[in-house]
């Protein structure tokens, strides 16, 4: 996976406390979260299962998608991730090609 803007949801656990951030890399920026060296509300909650993640051409684009998710009711940000990932499976292997 190139580095590339995405916005991503992070869970503390299965339908736990969710996280919407955007980032250019989103490998690192999962890593960061998953060794617990993102500060502040990630840091507090534990967040280290990557559930869903989006890739877009420009980080302008990525901006404004997380601000409209981040707007969104619990409900929707769970059928969102649901749609494509309905066990709620940690995406870190996938992103970053590790087993």
């Amino acid at each position: 996976m190139s580095r590339s803007p995405a916005v991503y949801l992070l869970a503390s656990a299965k339908r736990g406390t969710l996280y919407t951030g955007v980032t250019s890399d989103l490998i690192q920026r999962v890593w960061q979260h998953r060794e617990h060296l993102a500060q502040g509300f990630t840091e507090r909650y534990g967040f280290d299962r990557l559930v869903w993640y989006e890739q877009h051409e420009t980080m302008e684009n990525a901006i404004q998608r997380e601000k409209k998710i981040k707007k969104w009711n619990r409900e929707w940000k769970i059928r969102l991730i649901e749609e494509n990932n309905p066990e709620w499976r940690d995406l870190w292997q996938d992103i970053a090609g590790t087993s």
